[in-house]
């Protein structure tokens, strides 16, 4: 199998897919395959998140980490979805100065970069201020 291929084929990578449990109601972001609220008691199966939410906490970053040099200053945000689970991710497309908590947001697929000697392009998920 290649590499483009494999990457495609894992269904939360391109999608916000995570799992839902039969017995509490609960979601979860990534996947379980336990769920951690009623233990091996709970019934999980796969939920696709509606991909909205709010901002919980966030920092401004102004110093850049490996890949990132051309982004600072940059947010990295806990957005609570709509559905439940919290998730850490990128706020972009917005200046770092108009972010606060509780701002709504929704969740972007971006390219993230380029892998290898072949330069297999892989993306991943961003939040952006709705």
């Amino acid at each position: 199998m290649g590499v483009p291929r494999f990457w495609r084929e894992i269904p939360n990578r391109y999608n916000l897919i995570g799992t839902k449990c039969k017995n509490c109601n609960k979601v979860f972001f990534p996947p379980r395959y336990i769920c951690p609220n009623c233990r091996r008691v709970g019934k999980l199966e796969p939920y696709k998140l509606k991909g909205r939410g709010k901002i919980y906490s966030y920092t401004i970053t102004y110093v850049p980490s490996n890949g990132f040099e051309d982004q600072v200053p940059y947010v990295l945000a806990i957005v609570e979805l709509e559905d439940g689970p919290k998730i850490t991710t990128q706020v972009t497309d917005c200046d770092p100065n108009d972010i606060k908590i509780g701002d709504e947001v929704e969740i972007v697929f971006r390219r993230m970069g380029e892998e290898g000697e072949e330069g297999v392009i892989y993306y991943g998920y961003k939040a952006r201020k709705i």
